[in-house]
C-alpha cells in the first residue's frame, strides 16, 4: 500500500514512500497483555474485509461476527487498532460494543430483559430540539412514540439501545427493534464530507414497542457510562496513529529539515501523552472502582481529544495540501477524524471538569 506525501523541502514535487499495511499491533497494550489473541482474531477478520468502512454492510457483518473482547483494556485496543486501519469502521463497531457492554451490565445488575442480542446493536441516547422520544406502558407493554436525532446507521442496524422520556424525564432505556414498520429510519440532513456512510439522521417512532432496560435512571448512574465514553476516545487516538506515522515518513525524507521534525515531535508527544492517559484509564476502570469516574473518564477524553486535535494540525501543516487532494485514504481519514472527535463536547466537558474539582472531586 502506498501513499503520496509532499517533499517537505518543495511544495509542488510529491515523494511516494510505502507506508505497510497499518500500524502495528497492539498499540495501547502490552503484546503478553490477556485478551489480545481474540483482539487479533477480530483484526484478521477486518482486514479481510475488502472496503473496510466505506462498504457498511460487509463493515456491519465483521462487526457483528467475532466475540466481543473479554476485558475493557482489549476493548480499548481492538477499538484503537480498527481505527488505525479505518476511521469509519470503528465508528460502526463502537456502539455495537458498547451496546452488548451495556445489555451484559444490566443483566449483572439484576435486570434482565428477554432480548434477542443477535445482529448489529446501536446506541441512541442523544437529544434535540424540537424532537422528543416519548414512551408510555399500557397493560404492562411499553412503546415509544415521537422522533429521535443523531440515530447513527438507523437504517442499516437491526437494533439499537435508545433513551425516552417518561413523565416529562429523560431517564429511561430502552431496546428498539428497528425492524419494526413503526420505526422509519430518515436518510438526512446528512451532508457530512467525513463519516459519509455513517449517516446519523433522526428515527421516527409511531408507537413501536420496546422492552426497558434498566430501572429509571440507571443508565446515566452506571459505571460503564464512563467506560463507554472512554471508548469513543480510543478510536480517536487510533485514528491519528496513522497520520502521526505520515509524518515520520516525511521527517526521514532525504531533505527533510528541522520544522519537519518538530512537527513530527508534536504530534508524537501529544499521542504518546494520551497514549499514557488510556492505558491508565483502562487500568482504574479495569480493576472495579467507581469513584469519581465521571471525572476521570472527562478528563481521558479531554486529553484525547487535545491531542489529536493537535495531530490533524501539525500533519496538515508539515504535509500541505497534496495528501489532502491526492490521498484518498489519508484525506478521507482527516475528514472522518474530524467529524468523528467533535463528540466531544469541548469547553462544555471542561466546564464539567471544572465543577467537580470545585465540588472536592479532585482525586488523582
Amino acid at each position: 500500500m502506498s501513499r503520496i506525501w509532499p517533499d517537505p523541502t518543495t511544495p509542488h514535487k510529491l515523494a511516494r514512500v510505502t507506508d505497510g499495511d497499518h500500524p502495528p499491533f497492539p498499540l495501547l497494550l502490552a503484546p503478553d497483555t490477556a485478551g489480545l489473541e481474540d483482539v487479533l482474531a477480530a483484526l484478521r477478520g477486518a482486514d479481510a474485509v475488502d472496503d473496510l468502512g466505506t462498504d457498511v454492510p460487509a463493515t456491519l457483518a465483521w462487526v457483528t461476527g467475532f466475540a466481543r473482547p473479554s476485558s475493557l483494556a482489549a476493548t480499548w485496543e481492538l477499538l484503537a487498532s480498527v481505527a488505525a486501519r479505518d476511521v469509519a469502521a470503528a465508528r460502526m463497531l463502537e456502539p455495537h460494543l458498547d451496546a452488548l457492554a451495556i445489555l451484559d451490565e444490566a443483566a449483572a445488575a439484576g435486570f434482565a430483559p428477554m432480548l434477542d442480542t443477535s445482529g448489529s446493536w446501536g446506541v441512541f441516547a442523544a437529544e434535540g430540539p424540537g424532537m422528543r422520544l416519548e414512551a408510555t406502558q399500557d397493560a404492562g407493554t411499553w412503546t415509544l412514540r415521537g422522533t429521535k436525532p443523531w440515530c447513527s446507521l438507523a437504517a442499516d442496524l437491526d437494533r439499537a439501545l435508545v433513551t425516552a422520556w417518561v413523565d416529562d424525564e429523560r431517564r429511561q432505556l430502552f431496546a428498539l427493534d428497528l425492524r419494526d414498520p413503526a420505526v422509519t429510519a430518515r436518510s438526512g440532513p446528512w451532508h457530512a464530507r467525513g463519516l459519509d456512510r455513517v449517516v446519523s439522521a433522526p428515527i421516527d417512532v409511531d408507537g413501536a414497542p420496546a422492552v426497558p432496560v434498566g430501572e429509571a435512571g440507571w443508565y446515566l448512574r452506571r459505571p460503564g457510562f464512563a467506560h463507554g465514553g472512554v471508548g469513543v476516545a480510543a478510536c480517536w487516538w487510533g485514528g491519528a496513529v496513522p497520520l502521526r506515522d505520515a509524518l515520520a515518513a516525511a521527517a526521514a525524507g532525504e531533505r527533510a529539515d528541522q520544522l519537519s521534525r518538530v512537527h513530527l515531535a508534536r504530534a508524537d508527544v501529544a499521542l504518546w501523552a494520551a497514549r499514557a492517559v488510556l492505558v491508565e484509564t483502562a487500568t482504574v476502570f479495569g480493576a472495579g472502582g467507581s469513584a469519581s469516574q465521571g471525572l476521570r473518564a472527562n478528563r481521558a477524553r479531554t486529553v484525547v481529544a487535545d491531542a489529536v486535535e493537535t495531530v490533524v494540525a501539525e500533519s496538515a501543516r508539515a504535509l500541505g495540501p497534496a495528501p489532502l487532494v491526492a490521498d484518498e485514504a489519508h484525506a478521507r481519514r482527516v475528514a472522518d477524524l474530524q467529524v468523528y472527535v467533535r463528540q466531544h463536547h469541548a469547553d462544555r466537558d471542561l466546564a464539567r471538569i471544572g465543577a467537580d474539582i470545585a465540588a472536592g472531586n479532585a482525586a488523582w
